[in-house]
């Protein structure tokens, strides 16, 4: 065969079969690496147009960039660190607070990464790997401390973080709280309203931070309000639904019973409802409760109970923007939010 019959092959694209590149969006648009580079970085000498249709090709081809060289070239990750504990898997807290996370993401360079560990072990662990491995350029912790040691590490080290939750710590830095000082004190007016007069708190673990707002908010409640306290410390929201369950049947059954019920937890609230009812009584008549929830499903499933809802998907939107603010060099104090009961 002589080399005029010979078949010819039509060059193929740079990068076929591989990862795509920045010579593959090139190659495409008919543009050269540097101007799609500069189009993607949003560089102000490249025109809208341009930009427009090199994104258009980078989001049709899956393209993203090379971390590792990104590092190199910059010093960043482009990685914010989500540290988050299994007990909100329970509750049912880590979907959306990731998907508000990453909605806030979506329109930046950054990814969220996702470290989970337990309470029983070292909290600290987690937060001191991405200082000393450089594995992000922010960190995200949850179910802070009054004295959080790894609030004071991060500040120690300058590095950008934003807590979902507030400490006692004198140190200003970026958080998102929910405010359950006045959730409590709205449940126990609420049930007073209902002539509930004796009245008990399912509260979170000592050692977290909202448990001393949650705590301030029911005992200025009763007192506000004319109420009293029922004792019940033998459990909180972490501990399993079997033993919440089962404690608060004991309490149920002796000659302490409460008539009204405030719940820190939507789930917890469940084990609290079998109890009721394993010892014959009824919401609505025998007693009422106020939970806080973080989405409408348990008013969906039992309508007796007083929901007020903790919109965690805005907690995640408003912490990705706090240290966002943060790593561009925002004052922390302006990266402070508290949101309402729904």
């Amino acid at each position: 065969m002589d080399e005029k019959s010979k078949p010819r092959h039509t060059p193929a694209p740079p990068g076929t079969g591989d990862r795509p590149t920045l010579k593959t969006i090139a190659f495409m648009t008919g543009l050269g690496i540097t101007t799609v580079s500069r189009a993607l970085k949003d560089a102000p000498d490249i025109g809208a147009e341009t930009k427009e249709r090199v994104r258009l090709v980078a989001r049709q081809v899956g393209y993203q960039p090379n971390r590792a060289g990104v590092r190199l070239r910059t010093g960043k990750t482009n990685v914010i660190s989500l540290v988050l504990s299994l007990e909100e898997e329970v509750m049912g807290l880590s979907s959306p607070i990731v998907i508000g996370i990453s909605e806030v993401l979506a329109d930046t360079p950054y990814h969220l990464v996702v470290t989970p560990y337990s309470s029983s072990k070292d909290a600290l662990a987690p937060v001191r790997y991405v200082l000393d491995t450089g594995a992000a350029d922010g960190v995200i912790i949850s179910r802070t401390e009054p004295k959080d040691p790894r609030v004071a590490l991060m500040m120690e080290r300058n590095f950008p973080f934003a807590t979902h939750g507030r400490t006692d710590m004198g140190l200003v830095h970026p958080y998102h709280d929910f405010d359950n000082e006045g959730f409590a004190y709205e449940a126990v007016r609420r049930l007073a309203e209902l002539g509930r007069k004796r009245i008990v708190l399912l509260q979170p673990p000592p050692h977290l931070a909202f448990h001393r707002h949650m705590r301030r908010g029911f005992e200025r409640g009763i007192h506000d309000f004319g109420g009293e306290a029922v004792p019940f410390n033998t459990v909180d929201i972490d501990n399993s639904l079997v033993e919440i369950r089962a404690a608060f049947e004991t309490l149920m059954r002796g000659g302490d019973a409460p008539d009204g019920i405030v719940s820190g937890s939507g789930s917890s609230s469940i084990a609290l409802i079998a109890a009721l009812e394993t010892v014959g009584k009824r919401l609505k008549h025998d007693v009422d409760m106020v939970s806080k929830v973080p989405s409408a499903v348990l008013s969906w499933l039992r309508p007796e109970v007083i929901t007020m809802r903790e919109d965690i998907r805005l907690a995640g939107r408003e912490l990705a923007k706090a240290v966002l603010g943060r790593i561009a060099g925002r004052p922390a104090e302006e990266l402070q939010s508290l949101s309402e009961p729904l």
